[in-house]
């Protein structure tokens, strides 16, 4: 065994290049590896309330009690033989002039960092091939005149159950056919960390153009879990997404949205 995890899954975490990339940008960061933990937000959520509020980047090898947006359950143990999801939070003061679009300049990082064909599902989904390969859950507490920004990341490395999915999830080896938990934290969370610190200070405006390159739903009849539905048509500068209905352009913040079928 290597740290509660079988020795034919033992992975060799970049831990220190990640904390050199980062550690000049955002001073006092740590890297913290965890063979398991329930959900690496919730973690880093309770470390915060105690007052506990250095930046950080938390990996749990396996999470028993991962969590999506609308309190989804994201599970991450390791299923026979294949390999380890990626799963991992981080933890950082932030002030941003406006929160919304967060999770956009997120998921652009993590896309951007991966590969080329990998796209994103407005408000907080990784896609491939009209797939969900990973998802984002941001939360925050309050400390102060700031607020502690708690990012949660999963990633799909290997093929995984639906789990009462319509569509099976999408993996990231389909891309990188041998990539690992291990390289694929290495990859995602330095450029997560400055595209967060970017974000702070200038807001998703500049980063339009990239979402859009990425943009699965833009041109596609949607259905939102308010009951709106119409074409999307991108997001406004402050993240939320603009739908083309019979009443005119709508925007919208914080609905579910699908696709509808063909």
């Amino acid at each position: 065994m290597a740290g509660g995890v079988p020795a034919d899954k033992a992975l060799r975490w970049p831990a220190e290049a990640v904390w050199e990339a980062v550690e000049p940008l955002l001073l006092g960061f740590s890297v913290e590896i965890l063979p398991t933990l329930p959900s690496t937000n919730t973690a880093l959520m309770e470390r915060a309330r105690a007052g506990r509020v250095d930046p950080i980047a938390l990996v749990a090898e396996q999470q028993s009690a991962g969590r999506g947006r609308m309190g989804r359950q994201w599970l991450s143990e390791t299923q026979g033989t294949g390999p380890l999801p990626l799963t991992f939070s981080i933890g950082l003061p932030l002030a941003p002039r406006d929160w919304s679009g967060l999770s956009l300049a997120v998921g652009l990082a993590v896309a951007q960092s991966l590969h080329a064909d990998i796209q994103l599902k407005w408000p907080n989904d990784l896609w491939l091939h009209e797939r969900k390969l990973g998802g984002i859950l941001i939360e925050t507490a309050s400390m102060g005149a700031l607020r502690y920004a708690v990012i949660g990341i999963g990633i799909n490395i290997g093929p995984r159950e639906a789990q009462g999915l319509r569509t099976p999830p999408a993996w990231l080896q389909e891309l990188i056919p041998d990539a690992d938990a291990a390289q694929a934290f290495g990859l995602i969370a330095p450029a997560v960390i400055k595209a967060v610190l970017d974000f702070a200070d200038q807001g998703l405006g500049l980063l339009h153009s990239a979402y859009r390159a990425r943009d699965a739903l833009h041109g596609r009849e949607v259905l939102c879990s308010d009951g709106r539905n119409g074409v999307a048509r991108g997001v406004d500068a402050q993240g939320a997404l603009l739908l083309e209905t019979a009443q005119g352009l709508q925007k919208i913040s914080s609905a579910e949205v699908s696709v509808r079928p063909a």
